[in-house]
């Protein structure tokens, strides 16, 4: 959840739609769909309305995880942090047996992997400061800006910047300590491995229920639909555990139809690359960027990048939800200290995703239900990076632990 998702208006008749953002939006869709399809193939333009539909899940349930997390440390209200742990635990369900089997329908499969080290312990710390000081994760901010948020484009401009200069400092992080890529299904076994993820994730929604039994006595239900009859589905607000489930099912699609989970935040890089590239800085040579598959990466059009592509479709996807809940483009104070905030926090959210293999998303989200030791190694990292970027976030004038 970000600091620009808009608060829950109570809905009695279904909201007038803001028409201008609806037709761009949809039309957009379509277009994209057509284009994609004519210039790459089909499976690409399926991605692309596969980011439509996260797009969607994702503003109708302003489901995020900065969002969550501050409540859980600030509020000790533990609703958000439950809904995320219940959207990984279903996809890793699904995600870990198509990954044990290798591929399907001729389609190899990879998981979210990543080595477990210094560069993902330091980029996970560093991203979980910045998306507090940003207001959103690498999911959040793209949700936001399909909503029409002025500020998270600056989250989202700075965010490219950071993961540009990530680009640069790779290698150097990737020769510091580290062990590989851990697999435990590969080292439990499938089943066992399944067991031992959803007990792990079981365990963090128990923690963040007895804390908040005990600071207030109860603990928050997750509001139900409230528009009548099936309107609420299309004009929203959803449950947070309903948009979850939307969001997993739509993870594992992803691994089908990409031969990988759902990432987000590669794209970033990619495209402060190719904008970098273009006013003549020589990142072609910078070593990263001589890797095989990011040299194809960077002089392929950006349409053939599953993740960019995705990450169209998301602010695509969230522009049109928001036109149809009639919540477009909020009007929203743009002070020194909170675009500071939001221009510090992109640079750090790009930074340290590039160090740390991804975000909350590619990282936490996919690298867990994969299988991967390196996701529970970034949430746990990141986690203890936002309670310092919670700390932080008054002296740019927003609120955190001063709320209290």
């Amino acid at each position: 959840m970000s600091d620009t998702a808009l608060d829950r208006p109570n809905y009695l008749p279904p909201a007038i739609s803001d028409k201008g953002p609806v037709l761009v939006a949809g039309i957009g869709l379509l277009l994209g769909f057509v284009v994609i399809s004519w210039l790459i193939d089909l499976r690409q333009a399926t991605l692309f309305l596969i980011g439509g539909g996260l797009g969607a899940a994702l503003y109708h349930g302003s489901f995020g995880f900065t969002g969550g997390w501050r409540r859980m440390v600030v509020e000790k209200r533990g609703r958000g942090m439950r809904a995320q742990m219940l959207m990984i635990g279903i996809a890793a369900v699904a995600m870990m047996p198509l990954l044990a089997a290798g591929s399907i329908g001729g389609q190899p499969l990879v998981g979210a992997m990543a080595p477990v080290g210094v560069s993902v312990l330091l980029g996970a710390a560093i991203f979980g400061l910045g998306m507090q000081l940003g207001g959103g994760c690498g999911s959040g901010t793209l949700f936001t800006v399909g909503g029409g948020s002025a500020r998270m484009l600056v989250t989202l401009a700075f965010f490219i910047i950071g993961a540009l200069i990530g680009t640069a400092h790779l290698p150097f992080w990737l020769e510091q300590p580290s062990l590989p890529a851990i697999n435990i299904s590969s080292e439990l076994g499938t089943g066992f491995a399944v067991i031992a993820t959803i007990a792990g994730l079981a365990i963090v929604a128990l923690v963040t229920a007895v804390i908040e039994r005990r600071a207030h006595g109860n603990i928050e239900a997750d509001p139900g639909p409230r528009r009548p009859g099936w309107s609420w589905l299309l004009y929203g607000p959803w449950p947070l555990v309903g948009a979850g489930l939307v969001l997993a099912l739509l993870n594992i699609a992803t691994l089908l139809l990409a031969g990988h989970p759902w990432s987000i935040t590669y794209g970033f890089g990619l495209w402060g690359a190719k904008i970098a590239q273009a006013v003549g800085v020589p990142v072609a040579s910078w070593e990263f960027w001589t890797w095989p598959a990011q040299a194809q990466a960077l002089s392929s059009s950006v349409l053939n990048d599953n993740t960019s592509v995705m990450n169209f479709g998301i602010i695509l996807g969230a522009a049109l939800t928001a036109g149809l809940a009639g919540k477009f483009a909020p009007k929203a104070a743009l002070p020194l200290g909170s675009l500071a905030a939001a221009a510090l926090g992109g640079l750090l959210m790009g930074y340290g995703a590039r160090l740390s293999f991804g975000c909350n998303i590619g990282a936490l989200f996919s690298g867990i239900a994969s299988g991967s030791l390196h996701g529970w190694l970034w949430f746990g990292s990141a986690f203890i990076g936002s309670f310092a970027g919670i700390w932080l976030r008054p002296f740019f004038g927003l609120d955190g632990f001063a709320k209290k």
